[in-house]
C-alpha cells in the first residue's frame, strides 16, 4: 500500500507575525484581532489577556502550532 499524501489548508495569515503579536501584545489581544478573531480579542482587552494566564496558554497554543484563525485554518510554520 502507497502512503497517502494529506494536504492540509493552512491560514494565510504568519504564524512568525502571529507568534510575536501573542509574546508583546498578547495582554491587549492584538493576535486574536490578526486572526480575526474580534470578539474574544475585546474580552482579552477588557481583562488584560485573562489577567496574563489566557495570554499565556494562547501562546503556547500558538507555538505548538494548534492556533486556527477566524475560518477555522490552523495558523502554522510551513
Amino acid at each position: 500500500m502507497a502512503a497517502q499524501e494529506t494536504h492540509m489548508e493552512l491560514s494565510d495569515r504568519s504564524f512568525l507575525v502571529m507568534l510575536l503579536l501573542c509574546f508583546f501584545l498578547g495582554v491587549f489581544g492584538v493576535h486574536r484581532f490578526y486572526a480575526g478573531k474580534i470578539g474574544t480579542g475585546f474580552l482579552m482587552i477588557i481583562t488584560l489577556g485573562g489577567l496574563g494566564i489566557w495570554s499565556l496558554a494562547d501562546f503556547i497554543i500558538i507555538a505548538c502550532g494548534a492556533f486556527r484563525d477566524v475560518d477555522g485554518l490552523p495558523i502554522k510554520a510551513s
